[in-house]
């Protein structure tokens, strides 16, 4: 059997000298059965020789996906944990499906590996992040998880963390909290698309070889090129990430140099079905679109597996490459709710696909009653069944359970009503209101007058009736906060003009000063201004005004937002050109936590500093 390193390194060495190739359509030959949309993905490749599934000269294997695990250690609560009605995802449980379905494959004599395509760690709950996500990692080695692609969230504390996270040591502010070290991912994080500048390779491992019955299977891992927009700028400024068809299919080139000829891209992007139907089934792609299509359109034809993440959504396609011929394209929602399980033949003789089957299996965690339905609690949250649960990955889950306990539980304030993340038709949410509202409050000392905040960093609601610790309804605890704003960003205050000002506002629409992706930054009371969605960019903002005072172009303002912001991501370049800067003690969240806890129960913000005209 072949060593996972030994392809990797002779890669890194002829990398220089292998010219690009272009993809040959007789790879793959042509698909023969037909695919409905509606139903999990089949694929046969009509093959020289080929018999069918028991010829002896083919041979059987199993990958099981995931993405987007974001350290759900325990079960997603509310609608994220739902899928199309039925209870799922928990770490505990999903231990439990991919044991179940490992199980399956070795029955029917297939050779099963585990992978992952990426945001594993980072925007994680409480009991995984305030470890520096050595729980998840963890968990993911006890599930047998075997190669994974970066995504962008394994970048969210920077380079060098990341790198800790793949080789094990002590954190190095932090030490070993949990007292028995840390050993890092006995999986191999794969980053074929992330450079290190000082010297042109791969910052991890860019590919691995695993050998299915004799048959070399080829595996490329990367993240989107667009990382750099939607991470702190400052954790990532020793590399560039660079195009992800360019990369894949150098990266087949080389591959094939060595005798690979059956390809698994393992990519952090994707796409999404949309309605009809609605909901949309597990195994289906239904209206399909995303960059996910034009990516696999690029792939060279040996790519015959693509397995995506990044947009929390569930797939199951055929998707064509670059020779016209099909590849299947899966994605497993998010936070362990699905899991991928995809079936493939090998041809000996060619060392290429011969079949592929992939359809989606959901992570139940719930307990049924007699007609069907799921039982609840007098709270309407599911009921979950111990009798799913993984007791290797629950007794993990419970020592960090146990550690994060008196930080978690606290009560840090008290909210009226549900604070919801919804955005209104201006884009504003209620729950954007107060966290903005808070980072004002939280940054007056250095004389702020307006905040902003991105609507990516809130990544939950505020419920009144949720209480994970047993605490009041109403109560609001550190471990919901920090749900809400997971990120431990910095809070920083500077000086912008009128005109700069303006600039960032109009920054949020596409086609201005670079940007690529819509994105309505909240704001806090007192600050107001309205926007035409169809005016021109760059001419879209209009009639801002501070306490109903209007924005003088040239006079100079004091604005708060994260660091992430300031330093340019999600796009807003134009908040680099801030003046006087001030950092605030403490992260975004001890922000969301003070406002919350300073006497009066906090009400839903009033969704109204935003105004849409068109």
């Amino acid at each position: 059997m072949l060593r996972n390193l030994a392809v990797p390194a002779l890669a890194l060495a002829v990398v220089a000298t292998v010219p690009f190739s272009s993809p040959d359509s007789t790879e793959s030959g042509q698909a023969t059965d037909a695919w409905n949309p509606m139903s999990p993905v089949s694929v046969s490749y009509e093959l020289a020789g080929h018999g069918g599934k028991g010829d002896s000269r083919t041979v059987k294997g199993n990958l099981l996906g995931f993405n987007d695990f974001h350290g759900a250690i325990d079960p997603p609560t509310g609608s994220g944990g739902l899928v199309n009605g039925t209870p799922a995802g928990g770490v505990e449980y999903l231990t439990s499906w991919v044991k179940k379905l490992r199980a399956e494959a070795k029955s029917e004599r297939r050779e099963s590996i585990t992978v992952g395509a990426g945001d594993l760690v980072g925007a994680t709950p409480l009991v995984s992040a305030a470890f520096h996500d050595e729980p998840s990692i963890e968990l993911l080695n006890n599930a047998g998880l075997q190669i994974s692609s970066v995504g962008n969230h394994e970048f969210d504390e920077g380079t060098t963390e990341l790198q800790r996270l793949q080789r094990g040591g002590c954190h190095p502010v932090d030490g070993c909290q949990d007292g028995d070290g840390f050993k890092g991912a006995k999986f191999n994080y794969l980053a074929a698309n992330v450079v290190k500048k000082n010297s042109g390779l791969p910052l991890l491992l860019p590919v691995d070889i695993r050998i299915v019955g004799g048959v070399p299977v080829g595996f490329v891992g990367m993240t989107l090129k667009g990382t750099p927009s939607i991470v702190n700028p400052a954790g990532i400024t020793s590399v560039e990430f660079r195009d992800e068809i360019e990369t894949a299919n150098k990266w087949a080139t080389l591959l094939r140099f060595v005798g690979v000829k059956s390809m698994v891209l393992l990519i952090h992007e994707g796409g999404a079905q949309s309605a009809p139907p609605n909901p949309q089934p597990v195994d289906g792609c239904a209206n399909f679109a995303g960059p996910i299509t034009n990516i696999v359109a690029g792939l060279r034809p040996e790519f015959g597996i693509v397995v995506s993440g990044h947009t929390h959504r569930f797939y199951s396609c055929q998707l064509p490459n670059s020779s016209g011929t099909p590849t299947v394209v899966t994605s497993a929602g998010s936070n362990g709710v699905l899991v991928t399980d995809i079936d493939f033949t090998l041809d000996k003789r060619s060392g290429k696909f011969a079949e592929i089957a992939a359809r989606n299996v959901i992570v139940e965690n719930g307990v049924r009653n007699p007609d069907g339905s799921w039982q609840t609690d007098p709270a309407g949250v599911p009921v979950r069944n111990p009798a799913l649960v993984d007791k290797s990955a629950k007794k993990i889950a419970d020592k960090y359970r146990t550690a994060v306990a008196p930080i978690a539980n606290r009560v840090v304030g008290r909210i009226t009503a549900d604070i919801t993340n919804t955005n209104n038709a201006a884009g504003e949410s209620s729950l954007g209101d107060v966290i903005a509202d808070a980072q004002l409050t939280y940054t007056t000392a250095a004389g702020a007058q307006i905040a902003l905040m991105n609507p990516g960093g809130i990544r939950a609601p505020l419920t009144f009736a949720n209480s994970p610790g047993g605490e009041a309804p109403g109560d609001v605890t550190y471990g919901e906060c920090f749900t809400v704003q997971p990120f431990n960003n910095l809070v920083v205050t500077q000086t912008l003009t009128g005109a700069q000002l303006k600039e960032v506002l109009e920054q949020q629409f596409v086609g201005f000063g670079g940007q690529t992706v819509q994105r309505i930054l909240q704001v806090s009371a007192g600050f107001t201004y309205s926007y035409d969605s169809t005016a021109a960019a760059g001419s879209k903002v209009s009639s801002l005004a501070l306490n109903g005072t209007p924005i003088d172009p040239a006079a100079s303002y004091r604005v708060t937002t994260n660091d992430f912001l300031a330093n340019g991501g999600d796009g807003f370049t134009r908040l680099t050109g801030g003046t006087d800067r001030a950092t605030a003690p403490g992260f975004d969240v001890d922000a969301l936590v003070a406002y919350l806890g300073s006497g009066t129960p906090v009400g839903p913000g009033p969704q109204n500093r935003i105004t849409r005209i068109a």
